[in-house]
């Protein structure tokens, strides 16, 4: 299965942030008023990023290159 297709349940199973990657996560959410929709479009993209990147888990760098790539138009 892809990234893309993954579920709200498979993306809390193989995407879980650290704590302080979650807060960073949550303040973009509230302060570009995202919906919960391109929260997880965040989190799959990270996801990505990491399986490019040959790592099992999602670090901060990917999750902060996620967020790059949003658009903000």
């Amino acid at each position: 299965k892809i990234n893309a297709e993954l579920t709200n349940k498979e993306i809390e199973k193989f995407c879980s942030l650290s704590s302080e990657d979650q807060l960073f996560l949550e303040n973009v959410i509230e302060k570009f008023k995202l919906s919960v929709r391109s929260y997880h479009r965040i989190i799959k993209i990270s996801r990505t990023i990491a399986d490019l990147d040959g790592q099992e888990l999602i670090q901060s760098h990917h999750l902060k290159e996620a967020v790059g790539y949003r658009s903000w138009s």
